[in-house]
């Protein structure tokens, strides 16, 4: 995979002297980093944005609960489609901010090939396992995915049990 992102990273028509190939590369790797990182934000601002609506549900599903309204249980579908839609879309968004932070951290490690040092690509990476040993590290994105799913199997069966109490 790498050498198909080295073969579209380098477009080799840089016509400056060494040190400003240099300079320019250092400025690209900070630029292309500080995006990375910004992807990872992003996630996070959307986690937050998921997490607090659905721990706002469980808080108005937990005060209904205790006083249920005299209406057909069967009522909740409408409510718990649009729920369960929300948790399948939050799980594809967190799916998506995973593969496109791999993605940038694969062209980091393609640019530090050309830095004095790799701290990301090589050392930190196989400080960290290399994916390989969970003792050492578990990426947190794929326990993310698994917040969504734990909601909509509760809302399912929050669903299930109102329709037989």
């Amino acid at each position: 995979m790498y050498d198909e992102i080295r073969s579209n990273l380098w477009n080799g028509n840089f016509t400056g002297d060494r040190a400003t190939y240099e300079e320019v590369l250092l400025e690209q790797y900070k630029l292309y980093v500080e995006l990375a990182d910004r992807v990872s934000q992003r996630r996070g601002a959307a986690n937050t944005f998921f997490l607090s609506v659905n721990s706002l549900t469980a808080l108005v599903v937990g005060g209904f609960w205790a006083n249920p309204p005299d209406a057909s249980a069967w009522f909740l579908v409408f409510p718990l489609i649009i729920l369960e839609g929300m948790c399948v879309a939050w799980f594809w968004i967190v799916r998506s901010y995973r593969q496109l932070s791999t993605g940038k951290w694969m062209v980091v490690g393609a640019l530090e090939e050309r830095l004095p040092a790799s701290p990301w690509s090589k050392a930190e990476w196989t400080a960290l396992g290399k994916d390989e040993d969970r003792s050492l590290y578990w990426p947190l994105t794929h326990l993310e995915q698994w917040v969504p799913m734990l909601f909509g199997v509760t809302y399912a069966s929050a669903f299930v049990a109102a329709l037989f109490a």
